[in-house]
């Protein structure tokens, strides 16, 4: 029997209390390994340099390089490492650039431990995952910026996602809750091939650059499945 794939995760927050946290979490999964961990931003991108994990949990507020810029150079350095983004409440600018930025997932600190277990294991399958308080935050910050009323950029949302089949429906659905292309396909009974021209599709139909931005979409048009986010299979 194969063993079963170690998911390889870089933590960087520079508050030591807040990464011995984290730390414990993780270690409460057999599939997670913590490779390496970092105070900063500029140390968490030479970190990564070296060790080339899986996962990058960066905090979005550190000194020096926030965790936007140094996911933005972990991009550059190490394409394979993907970002996951912690965040507080009251830094939804900084989650509105993260989101335009890439990054692959976002959590609350404050958020349940399972749900920091899920999204690392989400994004290390390939998929985007945004916790649902995220969400509901980026859609509120949106129309308070100025980007329409709530009701209005469900109701633009809504139409967005009438235009899409109905098998790219139920895969935005599930990209709105942090499900990646093998579970889809797991789901739908097909081949991951098929669900990854179906995402395609998805994003250039709706207009949007990648699968955390998609499921922004999701939230809005009310169309992500009940229950918990990509469960572990």
């Amino acid at each position: 029997m194969a063993e079963e794939r170690r998911v390889r995760v870089l933590i960087a927050d520079d508050e030591p209390m807040v990464r011995a946290g984290v730390r414990a979490i993780l270690a409460t999964a057999a599939d997670l390994e913590i490779v390496a961990e970092a105070g900063d931003g500029r140390e968490a991108v030479e970190l990564v340099r070296r060790h080339r994990p899986d996962v990058a949990v960066l905090d979005i507020r550190m000194p020096e390089v926030n965790g936007i810029e140094a996911a933005a150079l972990i991009r550059d350095a190490a394409p394979g490492t993907r970002a996951v983004m912690l965040t507080t409440f009251g830094e939804d600018d900084y989650i509105l650039q993260a989101l335009g930025g890439g990054a692959s997932g976002f959590l609350i600190k404050s958020g349940e431990p399972e749900e920091l277990v899920a999204g690392v294991r989400a994004v290390a399958d390939g998929a985007a995952y945004l916790s649902p308080k995220v969400a509901a935050r980026v859609v509120a910050h949106l129309a308070a910026s100025g980007a329409g009323t709530v009701a209005g950029r469900r109701t633009s949302a809504r139409e967005r996602v009438e235009a899409l089949t109905v098998r790219e429906r139920e895969v935005l659905s599930y990209l709105g809750a942090g499900f990646s292309n093998g579970q889809i396909a797991r789901r739908l009974r097909v081949v991951e091939g098929t669900v990854k021209a179906h995402v395609s599709s998805v994003l250039a139909r709706l207009g949007v650059d990648n699968r955390a931005a998609a499921a922004v979409v999701a939230h809005e048009a009310g169309v992500v499945p009940p229950g918990p986010a990509a469960p572990r299979q």
